[in-house]
């Protein structure tokens, strides 16, 4: 149904009427929506139940509630049914513990969207061939869940985007195919998603979580539904703020790691060890934060969240040359690694092509099993392209997964000794602590370390470059 003209927003009320009204429901609403929420007999819900979503389910759970979870993979929803566990810091028998108590119902059913009071939208926002911002699956999740909205409910985005998303793309389709508006008849906010997969200091429910609401009612309802999440929320003034928040956070850290990217690449040439200057500065006690090289960026949000920005800011009719420049320096480092085995192959009278490359780590951060825009699949395409003969070692991948841009078959191989002495090469794309890199050290003929995996061996590391 289209939304046709409220008598409220009429020539007959005065704007400063329709504001008041507006506010006053939105009050109302927040006020209804607390209560069950502070009593625990709000149903709540979460759409899209991977890395981030699956652990907010989890914790909402925990925390005494019933909570539907919604996805359109319906592999996801039939293993969660079956009580196994896709992500590695969820164990199979937790999941068997929230769906044996009945208090936990994956779906694919988006209809049953009318039951709950309370939806988190965590689906992902990558980048379009040319790198601006596919919106497509918040697109689709609004209008999956517009048609069955219903008064009171509170609606919350917490997927990285740029600022002005949920105002300008989320609510319109909310409102236009629902016949209800944000503010009045339901609530609506944004809180960006913070977790940090593989970090044992830092989980869903102790990282700080921002909260912004399209007005007071908004925020406060949002405020309390993750007071139930995080041991701390951080109110601000508006879903813009919040949606800017999470993307300053990335691209600072983003430009920090093309800065060592790029000083990595100079100190190579100057025969120093970036290593071992980052350790020097840390001794520093202030104005000094460590960042480290690699071999690209990976994961759902740094390879991607500076893009959106610099996206937004053309809008404006700015160049974030900064931060572009930064990107730059960061996509190049997959094509540096690659250069990297190429020419120390060469010192061991070996071409590229026809050469036997053993890749260490395909997931895109250590001791995860997330191999979203890992920086592996580039460089295994480019070794492949080459002519290269490759193979990989993840104990957490035991199987390289279909990717939106690459479609390679591969299986985990066994760190043997034999297997690493039968490769011309290995190449360290993650330094999972499972791995022995002393058994790498002893046994490869070259070792290419962009990680610095091996610093801790001891010993000869002739065969290592860092």
């Amino acid at each position: 149904m289209l939304l046709t003209e409220s008598p409220v927003t009429s020539t007959t009320r005065s704007p400063t009427m329709s504001a008041s009204r507006n506010s006053s429901s939105a009050t109302s609403l927040a006020d209804r929506l607390i209560e069950k929420l502070r009593n625990r007999t709000a149903v709540v819900s979460v759409i899209g139940l991977g890395y981030v979503g699956l652990p907010l389910a989890n914790v909402l759970h925990g925390n005494g509630f019933r909570v539907v979870g919604f996805d359109i993979d319906t592999r996801k929803v039939e293993s969660l049914k079956a009580g196994k566990s896709y992500i590695g810091h969820i164990s199979d028998s937790r999941v068997q513990e929230v769906i044996g108590d009945g208090r936990f119902e994956p779906t694919t059913d988006f209809s049953r969207i009318a039951e709950v009071d309370t939806i988190a939208i965590c689906v992902p926002t990558p980048l379009t061939a040319n790198r601006e911002p596919d919106l497509s699956f918040i697109e689709s999740t609004g209008r999956s869940i517009a048609p069955h909205l219903r008064r009171g409910q509170l609606i919350v985005l917490e997927s990285t985007t740029y600022p002005g998303t949920t105002r300008e793309v989320l609510q319109p389709i909310l409102e236009g195919m629902s016949g209800l508006r944000a503010g009045e008849d339901f609530l609506l906010a944004f809180s960006p998603e913070r977790e940090d997969p593989g970090n044992p200091k830092f989980s869903t429910s102790n990282i700080p979580k921002v909260v912004g609401g399209m007005d007071e009612g908004s925020s406060r309802a949002a405020a309390v539904l993750y007071e139930f999440v995080s041991t701390k929320v951080v109110p601000v003034s508006s879903m813009e703020v919040a949606e800017a928040c999470k993307i300053l956070e990335n691209t600072y850290r983003a430009v920090n790691i093309a800065l060592v990217n790029e000083m990595k690449i100079l100190f190579d040439r100057m025969g120093l060890s970036m290593w071992e200057v980052i350790e020097a500065a840390k001794t520093k006690p202030f104005g000094f934060q460590a960042f480290y090289p690699g071999p690209g960026l990976g994961g759902h949000c740094i390879p991607i969240d500076p893009f959106y920005l610099t996206w937004l800011a053309r809008r404006y009719g700015m160049n974030t040359r900064f931060i572009e420049l930064a990107g730059e320096v960061n996509q190049n480092m997959p094509h540096y690694v690659v250069d990297t085995t190429i020419r120390n192959l060469n010192k061991f009278g070996k071409a590229v092509n026809g050469s036997k490359i053993g890749i260490i780590g395909i997931a895109y951060k250590k001791d995860v099993d997330d191999p979203r825009e890992s920086p592996a699949f580039e460089i295994i395409e480019e070794l492949l392209h080459l002519g290269a003969q490759i193979s990989y070692h993840d104990p957490h991948v035991p199987t390289m997964p279909r990717m939106r841009k690459y479609a390679l078959t591969m299986d985990s191989q066994r760190l043997t000794p034999e297997y690493l002495a039968a490769q011309d090469a290995i190449v360290v794309v993650t330094d999972h602590s499972a791995v022995d890199w002393s058994l790498v050290v002893k046994h490869a003929k070259l070792v290419i370390d962009p990680r610095n995996a091996a610093s801790k061996v001891p010993g000869n590391k002739s065969n290592v470059i860092n």
